[in-house]
């Protein structure tokens, strides 16, 4: 029987630490050989199939949220580009979306993304391109209202070459930014994946505009040599401070 994910942070302390070799085999390159034995030595791979969570990324939104503590009791989420879905394993139980939790108030999960994805307790799944005309006001309908939080680890499929790819995935987290300020509530918060490469200027400049404050954060399971970290944006100034 598969493991319910709790939501919290263990540490994984006393989990052995032994190196996996793989062999090169025929047909297959070496770079798909060295992602292999990263994958099969990686520690946050292991806790990930360990505690139940879809993919090693969810450990990244609980460590964000272990510091800034956006993901409360009755809070109203969206993940967009959430398959396969480790962000909201984690969201569930903190946001109380089962209301198992008595005497907390009961959250509401909405997850989004351009492919299907498997059902899980707790969350509500939609195939869609948050791209779309009117995608905003068809959130906001199945969420019932204005989001909360607006997250995204959404990252643009990669090219090979750095700084295109740098330059991709800042613009889909400036096209995030512009969704999240249609669909947030005053005081909300954003967060999201950029890339270290020197494109976040203006990124950076956007949100300040429209939020109090604005954090960047690189969590521990973030891989070291990975040029990643994450921008959280909390209290949402309103639609009538938008600018960009």
């Amino acid at each position: 029987m598969a493991k319910t994910p709790t939501g919290k942070n263990n540490s994984g302390r006393g989990q052995r630490d032994l190196t996996v070799k793989v062999k090169s085999a025929r047909g297959r390159r070496m770079s798909s050989t060295l992602w292999l034995q990263r994958q099969l030595n990686d520690p946050y791979v292991k806790r990930a199939k360990a505690e139940g969570y879809r993919g090693r990324a969810a450990f990244k939104i609980m460590e964000l949220d272990d510091k800034y503590r956006f993901l409360v009791p009755g809070a109203r989420v969206i993940d967009l580009g959430c398959a396969p879905g480790g962000w909201c394993q984690v969201a569930i139980p903190r946001i109380n979306a089962l209301g198992d939790r008595s005497g907390k108030a009961v959250g509401t999960l909405l997850g989004i993304d351009i492919q299907e994805v498997e059902t899980m307790a707790g969350a509500e799944f939609h195939v869609l391109d948050f791209l779309d005309e009117g995608a905003d006001d068809k959130v906001k309908e199945w969420l019932g209202g204005e989001a909360d939080v607006v997250m995204s680890d959404m990252a643009a499929s990669s090219s090979g070459h750095k700084q295109t790819d740098h330059l991709r995935i800042m613009h889909l987290c400036e096209t995030a930014a512009y969704f999240a300020f249609d669909v947030l509530a005053e005081g909300g918060t954003f967060v999201a994946k950029v890339l270290a490469g020197g494109a976040e200027g203006d990124l950076q400049k956007l949100l300040k505009q429209n939020f109090t404050k604005v954090a960047h954060m690189k969590p521990p399971s973030s891989r070291s040599d990975s040029s990643e970290k994450f921008v959280v944006a909390t209290g949402f100034k309103g639609r009538g401070h938008a600018e960009g």
